[in-house]
């Protein structure tokens, strides 16, 4: 039938028509697509490139009708029945077959643009971003984004030239959410989104908030992930890890940098298949019960080491893809090791193509640099008053948690977000409503946070890296905590730092720096970390702070992890620290594997193996982690030897151990210690033993004697070798 060009525009504005052709036009189904018009159904596509376009009936595949050219532009419009149809397309270099994706009807239901609207969508990368699906047994992928403030959002990428003006968007207003579903894409394609601000200025294409899947750095593009559940043998360990078990038992946790744990040939970093095949194994022969990764969500800049991400929802591209790191995970749990992930929460990288000033204004981020920039780390800072963005986290936590089977999150930086003066002079930040420097919005979203992964986690452990006297870290919300199970201890770790990098001659001065913290002990529930903070910017390694010749280097060392695996609290080490790595560490390279040929640094790492083995065996040594009852000092007073002692018991007394430090080079005999039972104390671990490079002097098995001592009816004489830490295991009830 032939249809004049003015009928194939009938309702189209002069106005509409060029936005649309230059590609400003922010309601594109108004236009495109199927429409009824004087008893007709007319069919507009608009595909600039194009020699020709015919419309073929999906049934038959047979030619309906060709095309006409409504606009030299590319606007093509024919007629149609009332049927289902497609486009056949002929490009300069090639012919495509497809359906319109202007054909579809609304995509997101009101319940999902509710719920995002509310941030309360905790699925939201199974609603926004890419998801590949079928829409009336057509095979294709689904794009949304939220980008309330943008004039016009299209959907880019190979499949269509990476040109704006072939794929906008639909906008569903209520939630300031754009959709589109294109048929007949498939996961591994790259895209973008392509946005016109409300001032009508195109920006710099923006990678997917919440794509799953991302191209690896220094390429910025979002990749359709699949949506085939990955491939899981975990079923055991999944449904046998309740979050109890690990907040009472052992957790030691290796801290570790994915990509310079081991280099492969040529330097290259090892991918997520290698690293389950070198890392998981050493990890459980180490006797460490979880892996801990820096970042791993995609980033821009590797020096970053993750902590700028942009991509909240993908795993980086840099070792592999999303189903490289589920196997991973699956393969930690085969061999009974829990993975934590570090999740930055605070900040985000100013890159113009990701989530700065997204659609135009300050959507994730605060308007006010006062409020909204890191001037420490030239980062922007989420708006936690906005439910989006506040859902938007939370769902990411979720991501990991749930789709990854990731068993705990470390979240970075929790200081910085708790203070909104936070790094800032005075005059230089907004106060609360209340006229306080507390972030109020922060403290709901930890608690939000932290309820909602309970809940629909139970099994999950929340550790918060909070660096200040905030109170109630890991008190429960509804105790007006904000609900983390762990916090790490930093005042521990910069207090023993302190006193361990001292000649021993002036410890003696500073002996309640190492006491100081047990006044403080239980009003959290604490994880000791010698992390990867401690090791970089000049600090140098474990080993080089450690004070006089090489051998007391390593005996000063020993003796120090010894008193931490004696002491309550997780324990928490970063790769390269178990060996005695000389120097400090350096993400562009390798641990230093090959010091491993020394005797000393081999001692070391088996000393560090036996201490999580008899962590993970001896209940006295795990109960008080975070029950006072649990622990004792033997001996705190003794600055003038530089002696500490600790007594540590199971939950019902069963089983107790003592720890004893000497952090001196002078060997003491005869030390006399009081304990609490009469029997046998059998030295199970002395940091002084040859096979870990030290002298030998050793206990063996100790018979109390009635002889009160420290406020206690018994007591024991022991040999203290120097710059050690022994323990001793008590007489069975």
């Amino acid at each position: 039938m032939n249809v004049e060009r003015s009928e194939l525009l009938s309702g189209i504005g002069h106005d509409a028509l060029w936005a649309l052709i230059e590609g400003r036009h922010g309601d594109p189904f108004s236009i495109l697509g199927p429409h009824e018009s004087g008893g007709m159904t007319i069919v507009r596509v608009y595909l600039p490139g194009a020699e020709a376009v015919d419309l073929i009936d999906a049934a038959s595949g047979r030619v309906v009708t060709p095309f006409s050219i409504a606009h030299p532009s590319g606007l093509f419009a024919a007629t149609a029945s009332r049927m289902g149809y497609r486009l056949r397309i002929k490009w300069p270099d090639a012919e495509q077959i497809t359906e319109d994706p202007y054909s579809f009807g609304l995509l997101l239901g009101e319940l999902d643009l509710h719920l995002i609207s509310e941030g309360t969508h905790y699925s939201l990368s199974r609603t926004l971003g890419a998801v590949d699906m079928s829409i009336d047994d057509v095979a294709g992928v689904r794009f949304a984004v939220w980008a309330p403030n943008a004039r016009r959002v299209s959907v880019v990428g190979d499949f269509n030239a990476w040109d704006g003006r072939r794929n906008p968007m639909r906008l569903r207003s209520s939630a300031g959410v754009w959709e589109l579903f294109v048929p007949r894409l498939a996961p591994g394609e790259r895209y973008k989104f392509e946005i016109i601000d409300a001032q009508g200025t195109c920006l710099p294409q923006k990678a997917d908030p919440v794509a799953r899947a991302s191209e690896a750095a220094p390429s910025t593009a979002s990749i359709v992930a699949s949506s085939t559940p990955f491939r899981w043998t975990d079923d055991g360990w999944m449904k046998h890890r309740p979050r109890r078990d690990g907040l009472e038992g052992a957790m030691s946790v290796y801290e570790v940098h994915a990509g310079s744990w081991l280099r492969g040939n040529g330097g290259r970093s090892l991918d997520w298949v290698e690293l389950s095949q070198r890392l998981v194994p050493y990890a459980s022969e180490m006797g460490f019960t979880h892996i801990e990764l820096l970042p791993i969500m995609e980033h821009p800049f590797g020096g970053s080491w993750g902590y700028q991400p942009l991509g909240l929802f993908a795993p980086t591209g840099r070792y592999g893809t999303p189903e490289d790191f589920a196997y991973f995970v699956d393969r930690c749990h085969g061999a009974g090791i829990g993975v934590i992930l570090d999740w930055v929460p605070a900040h985000f990288p100013t890159d113009v193509w990701g989530l700065a000033r997204f659609d135009g204004s300050a959507l994730y981020e605060h308007e006010d640099p006062r409020e909204g920039f890191h001037r420490d780390w030239n980062t922007l800072i989420y708006n936690l008053g906005r439910n989006e963005v506040k859902g938007f986290l939370i769902a990411s936590a979720l991501e990991w948690l749930e789709r990854y089977h990731v068993d705990g999150l470390r979240v970075d930086a929790v200081a910085s977000m708790l203070y909104r003066d936070y790094s800032r002079n005075e005059g230089e930040w907004i106060p609360n409503q209340y006229g306080g420097r507390e972030n109020l919005e922060a403290v709901e979203f930890f608690k939000h946070l932290n309820s909602i992964v309970h809940e629909r986690c139970p099994h999950a452990i929340v550790i918060a890296e909070e660096s200040t006297a905030w109170p109630g870290v890991t008190k429960p919300p509804e105790e007006g905590g904000l609900g983390f199970d762990i916090k790490w201890n930093m005042g521990w770790m910069h207090d023993s730092l302190s006193y361990i990098e001292k000649d021993p001659a002036y410890r003696s001065y500073h002996h309640g720096t190492m006491t100081f913290g047990m006044i403080y002990a239980y009003s959290e529930r604490f994880m000791l970390p010698l992390s990867h903070d401690e090791v970089v910017y000049g600090k140098g390694s474990l080993l080089t702070k450690m004070p006089g010749d090489e051998w007391q280097k390593f005996a000063n060392l020993r003796s120090y992890l010894g008193f931490m695996w004696g002491h309550p609290g997780k324990k928490l080490m970063f790769m390269g620290g178990e060996i005695a790595q000389p120097s400090e560490w350096n993400h562009d390279a390798s641990v230093t594997w090959d010091v491993l040929d020394r005797p000393s640094h081999a001692g070391l790492q088996r000393l560090v193996r036996d201490l999580n083995v008899f962590y993970g065996q001896e209940p006295a040594l795990q109960f008080g982690d975070f029950h006072p009852e649990g622990f004792e000092w033997a001996a705190a007073d003794d600055a003038v030897n530089s002696v500490l002692g600790m007594l540590r018991y199971s939950s019902d007394r069963s089983s107790s151990v003592l720890v004893v430090s000497n952090f001196t080079p002078v060997p003491r005999y005869g030390y006399r210690i009081g304990v609490p039972e009469e029997g046998v104390w059998i030295e199970k671990i002395t940091t002084d033993a040859r096979e870990y490079g030290g002298s030998g002097l050793v206990n063996g098995a100790v018979s109390s004697e009635p002889v009160p001592a420290h406020g206690r009816p018994f007591s024991l004489s022991l040999t203290l070798p120097p710059l050690a830490t022994i323990f001793l295991k008590g007489p069975s009830a």
